[in-house]
């Protein structure tokens, strides 16, 4: 993404430990939108059921979501692509339901989708087929953005949240690119195709080595992704360019990040994300705008729940009236705002989704478990269910994780001297230090939203 890179990142912060504080879609969604960790939006993953668009998610953190504040300092909203997996769908409140503090609406109805796809426009249905220059979805979100900067209110200030699939499945680049990286395959480092030995029973079931078949698989995902992602390097510059002949550029913050990571073949596990390793938990960051100067790299970690608190921060609402788990890392990219404090550790939790009953494609498997592609390698369960404290600090990076399964199962990384967390160390690790470390993801667990006073809690 030269593009993004070059007009971002180049002309601002690049954060190199940027984190979801969970890697997957819905909840981590859920989080950039409210600043709150799962545990305290209860958004668990990507099911009704497990709160993902949600009456009961509609009815509290929605309503006190990002857009909702910023309404409140006259800020004219629009958010166009993605927004949560179950969005518009019939339980959900179907096209109709419109959430609260968005001007301007245009949203995917359910998952990413690049073409024949349906968008709730303002609370109206409009459908969509597969026509190139009407329909792809990327392309679609940049136009109607730039729409809404001619026809906005010069006088009021703007926010724009887009929300391109890619590079998501189903991986359908632009034509124009359709060609492109047809010799690139998935880098073979790190743990590329290592057995997933000491680690929770989920990723001792994938076969070792792969076969070839996941393997030309996840290399054609690879590349197919990087596709995609043309057309978001292209949306990039075309809102950069906008933003200019517009005069505003140098006024405007741009934030460029993303929901989860991604996995293709890291530990044998053919593709996905939702697990607790760098390669799913780990985001891109790249910020540019008024005071932030050129070509930083900041290495204090931030998580994606800092996104609202840091956007608030620069609307000007006070964060000590807002319910957020997150802190603002303005301060941090441009110095002379206020000072600000980076955190020595943080939580990753995550509420696995299964099936009740056995896939049919796959009849070995038994039931709970879920996401059961390619050749049967599963990477969801009921019971992958996790929660980890990852402490980053300058002297420490360590990562510790305790999964709610009948195992109980621990796992421990100390990533300075393995980055690749080839190796559970919790047998090696002091005792006291363990418990330490317990005690730590006990108190993030059962944190409640403070009113950064510490004389002040919310339930």
């Amino acid at each position: 993404m030269k593009k993004t890179k070059d007009l971002i990142g180049n002309q601002g912060a690049t954060f190199v430990n940027a984190f979801t504080v969970v890697p997957l879609c819905c909840p981590s969604r859920s989080s950039i939108l409210t600043g709150r960790y799962p545990h305290n939006h209860q958004v668990r993953n990507n099911s009704l059921s497990g709160n993902c668009s949600s009456p009961r998610w509609q009815k509290g953190p929605e309503a006190e979501a990002l857009p909702v504040f910023l309404n409140k300092q006259n800020y004219q909203t629009f958010f166009a692509g993605k927004y949560l997996n179950q969005y518009g769908k019939k339980e959900a409140g179907d096209v109709f339901h419109v959430p609260p503090g968005w001007e301007q609406w245009h949203a995917l109805v359910g998952n990413s989708q690049y073409y024949n796809y349906t968008l709730s426009v303002n609370g109206k249905e409009e459908k969509h087929g597969d026509d190139y220059e009407k329909d792809y979805l990327t392309d679609l979100i940049v136009n109607r953005s730039l729409q809404f900067l001619d026809s906005r209110n010069p006088k009021r200030p703007f926010f724009l949240m887009l929300s391109p699939p890619a590079p998501h499945s189903p991986w359908a680049a632009a034509p124009q690119y359709l060609k492109e990286f047809s010799n690139v395959k998935a880098p073979r480092d790190g743990s590329f195709n290592k057995p997933g030995k000491d680690k929770h029973w989920l990723l001792r079931q994938p076969t070792n080595p792969m076969s070839n078949s996941s393997v030309s698989f996840l290399d054609n995902a690879f590349r197919k992704r990087w596709q995609t992602l043309l057309s978001v390097d292209d949306m990039v510059e075309t809102l950069v360019k906008k933003l200019d002949s517009i005069k505003e550029l140098d006024n405007t913050y741009i934030f460029y990040t993303s929901d989860n990571g991604y996995h293709t073949g890291q530990f044998s596990l053919p593709i996905d994300k939702r697990q607790l390793y760098e390669f799913d938990v780990r985001i891109p960051l790249m910020v540019r705008g008024p005071g932030i100067k050129p070509k930083q790299m900041l290495k204090a970690p931030v998580l994606n729940i800092d996104l609202a608190p840091t956007i608030l921060d620069i609307s000007g609402v006070n964060l000590s009236a807002v319910n957020v788990d997150g802190q603002s890392f303005l301060s941090q990219m441009a110095p002379s705002m206020r000072n600000g404090s980076a955190r020595p550790f943080f939580l990753i939790e995550y509420t696995g989704e299964g099936h009740p009953t056995t896939d049919p494609a796959c009849p070995k498997l038994g039931p709970g478990l879920s996401e059961c592609f390619p050749d049967c390698v599963c990477e969801d369960a009921y019971n992958n269910t996790y929660a980890c404290v990852r402490t980053l600090d300058g002297q420490n990076d360590m990562q510790y994780c305790e999964f709610a399964d009948s195992e109980s199962f621990v796992e421990v990384y100390n990533l300075t001297s393995d980055p690749h967390q080839l190796e559970n160390i919790v047998k090696k690790v002091d005792p006291v230090i363990l418990q330490a470390m317990n005690q730590r993801l006990i108190k993030l667990q059962s944190s409640r939203m403070s009113h950064h006073t510490p004389s002040v809690q919310t339930a």
